[in-house]
This record gives structure tokens, sequence and C-alpha cells, in this order.
């Protein structure tokens, strides 16, 4: 089946980029030069790993947040306020309770001033065509979460909006509801049974994107950018089995797990320009504990495989499998070619080895190459009691992070420094400390980076 037409240009954002001042006065970037435009007659899915800023950057397209620096254009006129031809379908419902369903649905156009008579008549349509017949009395404790997932998309539709906008609507579903609503919208789209002109939807399930989209673009973090943007060609309906539809899960997986080179670089080179001098950003550490990262290498032991078959396997979205994969990249443990991920020495070495044997691994390759826990390891060699508080390491995370973000790196460091046993936490006195240990031999280990 055919999509839309696609046309003209519906949002464009210019150079784009969003940044909140600390307490401290210190500037925390969430996103940096984005380009984009969204035209009529398709579907748009944005991926990216957590703290990419999908959601903000939605937000920013419907007027929610204002951009702290480029520029908003709605069919080619600057963008004041709320987007006044969009609307958003969230994560979760977002009913008021004490309404009905039809008094939810009812909710947009009542705030768009129209009167009762035509809301009532409006949101009856919509209600009908989203598959709610029969419940337009009923409440929203009433209804199981799917149905109460339609009435969101019936409010939000009701308004006639020209985009749709919607954040990870299917993430809280279980998987038959989600599976369903997703071919139910997509029935609508095709079959030109809404007014729509244009969807965005956010989401982390990299299936759902190459399911329903046209185009699909492609989050870098910290900060936000735009790293990938291309057009999915498949025809509606698509077969997960096709090998042109695995081809394209694949190419998402290799540009999400090789975050330092991007397709637009290859496709699109931008003019060389000279950046101002800039504090190199502090590496962002993957919020995952070391036990996760043990168990994706002795599932990985004397295989080499499709990262996209392995998230299959362990039945995890993006969001999880990522950080564990970057987690085990950053300490030199598993190596990532072409899509393709696979054990080094360094990881075989963490396998076969006893407990404390992984332990002094972790030790040795954290000291090596993670930057955070070398800073503490060296304040902590430099104290005299081997004592230091955490504020002081939360200071200097907090000049690259929000607050929130730098305590979520400090407890990640301590968490991997004390598996490793390199130093340890006192909560009542909000100390790190070190472990004091017989010096020990390094093992015979391979290092030759990979």
């Amino acid at each position: 089946m055919q999509a839309k037409t696609k046309g003209e240009s519906l949002v464009r954002l210019l150079n784009v980029g969003k940044a909140y001042r600390q307490p401290n006065g210190q500037v925390i970037s969430i996103m940096e030069n984005i380009d984009l435009e969204l035209r009529t007659g398709e579907i748009v899915a944005l991926l990216g790993p957590s703290g990419s800023g999908k959601s903000t950057l939605m937000r920013i397209i419907t007027g929610l947040v204002a951009p702290t620096s480029g520029q908003v254009l709605y069919r080619e006129q600057p963008m004041q306020g709320l987007n006044p031809g969009a609307a958003i379908v969230f994560q979760s419902s977002a009913l008021y309770p004490w309404l009905t369903v039809l008094e939810n649905v009812e909710l947009g156009l009542k705030a768009l001033g129209e009167g009762p008579r035509s809301r009532r008549r409006k949101a009856l349509r919509m209600i009908d065509i989203i598959g709610l017949d029969g419940f337009e009395n009923a409440y929203p404790k009433e209804l199981s979460g799917g149905m109460r997932q339609r009435v969101g998309f019936a409010r939000a539709l009701a308004v006639e909006p020209e985009l749709l906008c919607m954040d990870e609507p299917f993430s809280a579903l279980d998987v038959l509801t989600a599976e369903n609503l997703r071919f139910e919208l997509l029935d609508l789209w095709l079959e030109h049974k809404i007014p729509t002109q244009s969807i965005l939807i956010v989401t982390h399930h990299i299936e759902e994107a190459v399911i329903l989209a046209d185009r699909i673009i492609v989050l870098g973090s910290n900060p936000g950018r735009v790293r990938a943007d291309f057009p999915v060609t498949l025809p509606h309906y698509r077969d997960r089995k096709n090998p042109e539809f695995q081809a394209t899960v694949d190419r998402i997986y290799k540009i999400l797990t090789n975050p330092h080179v991007d397709e637009l670089e290859e496709l699109e080179p931008r003019p060389t320009t000279i950046a101002s001098p800039q504090e190199p950003r502090y590496p962002l550490l993957p919020h995952v504990r070391i036990g996760s990262i043990a168990g994706l290498l002795e599932l990985l032991e004397h295989r080499k495989e499709d990262l996209y078959r392995i998230a299959q396997e362990l039945q995890l979205e993006l969001d999880d499998i990522l950080p564990i994969v970057e987690g085990a990249q950053m300490m030199e443990l598993v190596e990532l070619k072409e899509g393709d991920i696979s054990v080094t020495p360094i990881g075989n070495a963490f396998i076969q080895g006893d407990i404390d044997q992984r332990k002094l691994i972790i030790r040795q390759q954290l000291l090596k190459h993670i930057r955070l826990v070398q800073q503490i390891h060296t304040f902590l060699m430099a104290k005299q009691n081997h004592r230091i508080p955490e504020s002081l390491v939360l200071d200097i995370l907090e000049r690259h992070f929000t607050p929130q973000e730098a305590e979520r790196q400090l407890n990640t460091a301590i968490d991997w420094g004390r598996y490793a046993e390199l130093f340890g936490y006192d909560e009542p006195s909000k100390e790190i400390f070190l472990e004091v240990s017989e010096p020990e031999e390094p093992l015979p280990l391979e290092t030759t980076a990979v």
C-alpha cells in the first residue's frame, strides 16, 4: 500500500540548540546545531540513546519548549509560542480521571474555543474512528491500558492537527496491545482516515521505527545532534523477515554503536568552520552494573553475533542493551565491527577468570580507560587519610552535567569502583574511601587496543 504523497515543508529547524544554566552559572548544553525538516505526507521516527534530547526536540517542535539558539519555522514562518498545527500523544495517556471518554476527547477542542455542539460532533467522530464507539460515557478507570491510550490518540486527533507528535506512545503497553495499536494507526494514516499531514514519533524501539516510518532520524548524545537522516523505502505493510527490513535495522544499530561516526558527515559534509576553544566534554558513563556487562560477556562466549540478534535473544529494547554494550566497550571487553559484536581477549580472560581475577581485570581496565574512576582514585591517593567527600567529585561533574546526571555519574563510578575493590563509599558521612589491599601483579593479558 502506498503512503501519502510527500510534499511541502511543515516544520523546519535551523541550527537549533537548547541549553540550561545551572545555579552555579555553568551552562549545560542539551543539544546543538540541529537542522531538520518535517514535510507533509511522511511519518518520521526519531531514535537515539537516552539523554540524546529526543523528547526535548519534540517539545521544541511543538512549541512547549523554546530553543536557546537557532530558529523554528512553521509553514516557512518563524514560530512564536505554541505550534498552531501540532498535537501530542504522550507515553502515558494523561487523562483526567473525573472526566468521561467523551469529555476527555473534547478538552483540546474546548481549549480552541469550539462550541459545545461542534466539539461534541468532532469528538464523537474521532472516538468512532479510533475504535472506542460505545465507551463515550466510560471513565478512565474502567478502561484497559490500550483503551486509555486510544483516548489519548482521539483527543490529539480531534483538533485535526497537521502534525501529530507521539512521545513513545506504545512503550507503556504490553507487546500485543502495542503491536495492534501500531498497525491500527498505520491503517488510519494509509487510508487517509485522519486529517493529519505528518507524524513524528519518538521511540527507543528500532523495529517500531522501521515498521512505521518513511524517514528515520538518529540522534547522538552529550550533546544531542543529528547523526543520521535517511528514508525507508520499503512499501507498507512491512515484513520483519524481509532482508531489506533486517538490513535497515542493522544499519541503525551500526550507527548507534559507532557514536564517533555520523552518516551525515559521509553523505553531506558541512563547510569547515573554526570552532572557539572549549573545554573537552566529560565522558558520559552508561548507568549499568558490572553484573549486566558480565552477563553479556557470558552470552557472547565463543560467538561473533549481530547486535540486533543479541537484542532479540535477550528481549531487550534499544535503551536497555546499548548502555551495557557501551560499558563493555569502554573497558575494552567487547569489540564492535559493522554491527557485529564479539568478545576481546581481555573479555575472554574475564569470562574464564574466577571472581578475584574478574575483579582485578575490571580494576585494571577502569584505571586505564575510565577518566572519572581515575580521578577519584588519584584524589584518594593524594589524601593522607585516603578519604574525600562526594561533594568534591560532584562539584567537578556539575560543570559538565545537570545535578541529577552528575549524581548518576558518581553513583555509577562508585558502583564500578566497589566491584573492582578500588574504593568504597560511606553513606552516613557521604565520603568515598580507598580500599586497602596487598599489591598485586597484573594479569598477563593481551591489552592491545581494539
